[in-house]
């Protein structure tokens, strides 16, 4: 019997040591700018868990800012991981099927951070 994973256990292993920003470290209010090889996205997360985005394909459709939730992201392929909000390395797929390019970085601005004064 083999101890290998298989390829979907193998690239799981490798999301877990990206510097990932996950659904559940998110709080509403807070800010997640995200660049792509080809864009910049900025999402905020709203009280019902959407998240109101501009951006990059949203901006040259015309459909910024729109309200939309995110399904997670994956490696380019069909196996996503929900649990995922933006990674580098990763493209960030939305509930409309919108799926970016491959993420460069993701910052995330917490929205109760206080402004210096």
């Amino acid at each position: 019997m083999s101890t290998r994973g298989t390829p979907l256990d193998t690239l799981a292993a490798e999301v877990d040591r990206l510097p990932a920003v996950l659904r559940a470290d998110l709080r509403s209010g807070d800010w997640l700018l995200v660049t792509t090889r080809n864009s910049v996205y900025s999402l905020c997360l709203l009280d019902d868990g959407t998240y109101q985005v501009a951006g990059g394909w949203f901006d040259r459709n015309g459909d910024s800012p729109q309200r939309v939730g995110v399904n997670g992201c994956t490696f380019g392929g069909r196996a996503i991981k929900s649990d995922v909000v933006a990674a580098p390395g990763l493209f960030l797929e939305f509930e409309n099927r919108v799926t970016t390019t491959r993420i460069q970085e993701a910052r995330v601005l917490r929205g109760d951070a206080a402004l210096p004064h």
